[in-house]
């Protein structure tokens, strides 16, 4: 027995390593397997879309109506539209937005854009009406007054004084949206009004890069992930493909002016991104051996407004208007009647005030001061 005991003793140094480290495996090796299954189902619920708001739907509840706001107002979200400038924002309503093609083109050509495809946004106010919510973004067409702005100061008769900041001042960085419902504002929750803002607002990308790229036809978004540039593409495409160009060259092709972007130098590839206005019209790549590759014909066609269509909606001009062309001329564009002929200028009326003939020699008419009134 003792002989065992001192067997046992000095075989302990031996197996007692052994003990630890494989009860240390079993303890570390336990928890990796179900680690791995929340991720996967968090990531499915966050895609799948909620469900669609019953036909019958009840009016929205005051209750509601405090958490759609309490969760809607001061949120960041990025745009998946282009948001004109001023005090006329965009309508959303069955999926559409308004003003939208020449309409929204025209606005965006004489105020601006306020906020563009892809660009961070954050939801400053919250209004729900009857048949439709207001959202203002980035602090809206309007800057708001706040409590110690709306103080009204009286003088000594108990006549208000008017101050400065008793006038609204636009805001040029705000804009808002209107989604509109059929009838009234529905019972909703926060998920299902997410769901439809989404044609115009995006609260699920994680940067601008990925909301900007839902915005885009699938062949461009793929070229845009390979860092390739396209000929056909506009300048947001290119900036969102390549970035900035180091190096940009101005010249001039007859009577087509155009911007060379340069991408890369030797002794890598370099790229000749040539645009026409905002459109890439040629794509020329220096390759390291000496070959050069020109790309000219159109590889993604993008949605343009119709000139013609533009010019149908504008307003006729009457035949009879002011012109400053001379009498006959008949320019091509220009108005003309049913029966097509311009009708010239009617004649000045003939000078009376002086009677016609000769008084004579030595003699000469009275003008109208000197005349003698009977």
């Amino acid at each position: 027995m003792q002989r065992f005991h001192g067997t046992l003793f000095l075989l302990l140094p031996w197996l007692l390593p052994a003990i630890v480290v494989s009860g240390q495996t079993n303890r570390t090796a336990a928890p990796s397997v179900p680690a791995s299954v929340p991720v996967n189902v968090q990531s499915s619920q966050s895609q799948s879309p909620a469900p669609p708001i019953p036909a019958d739907a009840p009016r929205m509840s005051r209750q509601t109506r405090l958490e759609i706001i309490r969760d809607f107002e001061t949120q960041i979200l990025y745009a998946r539209t282009t948001f004109p400038m001023g005090t006329k924002g965009l309508k959303l309503k069955n999926g559409t937005t308004s003003p939208s093609g020449i309409e929204l083109q025209q606005a965006i050509a004489v105020w601006g854009p306020a906020i563009k495809p892809g660009d961070p946004a954050h939801i400053s106010y919250v209004k729900i009406h009857d048949d439709h919510i207001h959202f203002d973004l980035n602090g809206g067409p309007v800057h708001r007054k706040k409590w110690y702005e709306r103080v009204q100061i009286s003088g000594a008769n108990g006549t208000p004084v008017q101050t400065s900041s008793d006038q609204s001042q636009p805001n040029p960085h705000g804009t808002y949206l209107d989604i509109y419902f059929d009838k009234y504002v529905p019972e909703m929750t926060a998920r299902q009004l997410r769901d439809l803002l989404y044609p115009v607002l995006d609260f699920n990308a994680r940067n601008k890069d990925e909301a900007y790229l839902d915005t885009v036809p699938p062949k461009v978004k793929q070229a845009i992930q390979a860092h390739t540039v396209l000929v056909g593409m506009n300048t947001e495409m290119v900036l969102h493909a390549r970035g900035k160009a180091p190096k940009k060259v101005r010249e001039k092709d007859g009577d087509t002016e155009y911007e060379e972007w340069i991408y890369g130098e030797p002794p890598q590839d370099v790229d000749f991104v040539r645009i026409v206005g905002d459109e890439v019209v040629r794509v020329e790549t220096m390759k390291v051996g000496g070959q050069k590759i020109v790309r000219t014909e159109k590889e993604v066609i993008l949605e343009k407004p119709d000139k013609d269509t533009e010019a149908k909606q504008q307003e006729e001009r009457p035949a009879n208007a002011p012109s400053l062309r001379r009498p006959g001329e008949d320019p091509e564009n220009a108005p003309k009647p049913s029966n097509g002929v311009n009708p010239l200028p009617p004649a000045a009326p003939p000078d009376l005030s002086q009677p016609q003939g000769d008084p004579g020699p030595g003699n000469r008419w009275l003008t109208a001061t000197e005349r003698p009134i009977f």
